[in-house]
């Protein structure tokens, strides 16, 4: 095909759950109300970790951020989501395609990030616990999160240029929830090889190391665990780790399949069911896992109520 033959495509049709005509209205409200939940529960974990005394530590500082990155990361897709299951048009210009998939790179390599530094923080607290205050003073937080949300902005940014610089002159039809870079290589009308390594180098770089980085961490504090004498000491140790452990459970078992998996033995329906996994489950269960599984959290919301609640 010459150069001449080729159609610019203009703007791309996000299929989403266009599968099923007739749950569309079931599935608006459903992800209605869990965007709603994301936006409350972790708005919510912000307010108390920023006004409650008692919250005023690097841990709950790493979680206040981390909370707004989730309704960051969910605010990218879901008001999407929810527009293509209102309207039957579902269509997404080629801009508003790249600006989405080029913030959701950028926010899925700092949740990766600020989850490494959250498993850190355990590790300082728990084998360190006497060199905790200098080690994890507020300037090193502070730079901890800062390098957490910018470390992958540069890179990302070239990455999404990258994959929109590929020709796209064919279908338009992007069979997924949000723009991707696995279903978007599909509908790439020239070589786009190089661009696939180039996805899976950095897709190795942002999950891989930080899931070893918290992997050892985690090697390190359960060592550490097994080691104190009282066991009221090894539970609220626990207490303290298995939260974080739990949202990285379900991060990073649904990220990299996604994108570490090979994309042909992967079907269309099971990499939206694990783009939801990764962009909305998760967000939505980060403040019950840590608001039901921490008592200076529920403490914190008790003082919220009004007397006659709390009594």
């Amino acid at each position: 095909m010459t150069q001449d033959n080729l159609t610019e495509v203009m703007e791309f049709i996000l299929l989403g759950f266009s599968d099923l005509p007739n749950l569309q209205g079931f599935l608006f409200g459903l992800f209605s109300v869990i965007y709603l939940s994301i936006l409350i529960g972790n708005g919510l974990l912000i307010f108390l970790t920023k006004t409650d005394p008692v919250l005023q530590t690097p841990m709950y500082f790493f979680l206040g951020n981390f909370s707004l990155l989730e309704i960051c990361y969910t605010s990218v897709t879901l008001p999407r989501m929810l527009a293509d299951l209102w309207s039957p048009k579902r269509s997404i210009s080629f801009l508003a395609c790249a600006v989405q998939a080029c913030f959701l790179y950028i926010l899925g390599a700092a949740e990766c990030l600020l989850l490494t530094v959250m498993a850190y923080d355990r590790y300082v607290a728990i084998c360190k616990p006497l060199f905790y205050p200098l080690i994890m003073n507020h300037k090193v937080c502070v730079q901890m999160v800062v390098a957490s949300w910018m470390t992958g902005v540069p890179v990302m940014v070239v990455e999404t240029y990258q994959i929109f610089s590929l020709n796209f002159c064919g279908p338009n039809e992007i069979n997924h929830i949000f723009c991707d870079a696995p279903p978007l290589l599909k509908l790439s009308c020239g070589d786009a090889s190089n661009v696939a390594v180039s996805v899976l180098v950095l897709a190795l770089l942002f999950v891989t190391i930080p899931f070893l980085l918290i992997f050892y961490s985690y090697v390190k504090i359960i060592t550490t665990i097994r080691k104190l004498p009282s066991s009221s000491g090894k539970s609220k140790a626990f207490s303290t780790c298995s939260s974080h452990l739990i949202i990285v459970g379900l991060f990073y078992g649904s990220g990299s399949i996604d994108y570490l998996w090979p994309n042909s033995s992967q079907s269309a329906g099971a990499g939206k069911v694990l783009a939801l996994f990764y962009t909305t489950v998760t967000p939505m269960f980060n403040p019950r896992i840590y608001s039901l599984r921490n008592k200076d959290v529920i403490a914190s919301i008790g003082k919220l109520l009004p007397k006659s609640h709390r009594s």
